[in-house]
């Protein structure tokens, strides 16, 4: 099924689609907002929302609101899903020009996802991340901090936001990215991969606006869930590395 709109055409884009996927966990409520928002937006020519076991309407709400839906079958976390979707896509000959990954609960704000895939179609980028504004709330900055620090003690580079969701990869570079890591540690992994591959890494500033982790019980499971896959990350990626290489030398790249 490919219902969505083709994206509004500029003078001088690259041949190639432009997909934005979109992972989605119980998103009933914010999905159709975000994948309408991405379709008005006009950046992208598909968009494939992910529904990662949702136990609710997520998956109807993002068809109805014009979305491609891939269903799986059980809760794999984000990497998990967009491995998914990203695993195939990398196969396609010819790749699309960019993908673009958004978060589910953007809602209107995804609209302006457009300002990540240009630097990739003007070629001063491999993969851009979006640097979001300062939202109220959340949590005390421990995770962002230890993110922060991973990504310059392995890669030797800093970050403004690391863990930034928001992000846009040219087709060029996708395969030298995947597998994506599992759980909270997909981002940092692949800011990682990056560097390592020495791909062109920009960051764009975009008012985006999403839903906060709040400070009660389930914000610091949330958060200690997340400590605990950097702290994996970072123990791991040597291993990681040497494993991803091995595999790329059997066809992905």
């Amino acid at each position: 099924m490919r219902d969505s709109a083709p994206a509004c055409r500029e003078p001088g884009r690259p041949a190639g689609e432009i997909v934005a996927v979109v992972p989605a966990y119980n998103e009933a409520g914010r999905i159709g907002d975000t994948v309408a928002a991405i379709r008005e937006g006009c950046f992208a020519h598909r968009v494939i929302v992910v529904d990662d076991g949702s136990g609710d309407d997520t998956a109807r709400r993002a068809a109805d609101a014009g979305a491609e839906v891939v269903r799986l079958p059980r809760n794999t976390g984000k990497g998990g899903a967009l491995n998914a979707v990203l695993m195939p896509l990398a196969q396609e000959q010819p790749r699309p020009a960019a993908v673009v990954l958004l978060d589910a609960d953007l809602g209107v704000s995804a609209a302006l996802a457009g300002a990540l895939v240009k630097p990739v179609l003007a070629g001063e980028a491999d993969l851009v991340i979006g640097v979001l504004p300062a939202q109220g709330g959340g949590g005390f900055g421990l995770v962002k901090r230890l993110a922060a620090w991973i990504v310059r003690r392995q890669g030797g580079r800093v970050l403004a936001q690391p863990l930034s969701g928001q992000r846009a990869i040219s087709g060029r570079a996708l395969p030298q990215l995947l597998p994506l890591g599992r759980g909270f540690s997909m981002e940092i992994l692949m800011d990682l991969d990056a560097m390592q591959a020495g791909l062109r890494i920009k960051e764009v500033p975009v008012s985006f606006y999403h839903a906060i982790t709040g400070r009660d019980w389930r914000g610091f499971c949330h958060r200690a869930c997340q400590f605990r896959d950097l702290l994996w990350a970072w123990a791991c990626y040597g291993r990681r590395w040497r494993a991803r290489r091995r595999g790329a030398s059997h066809g992905l790249a």
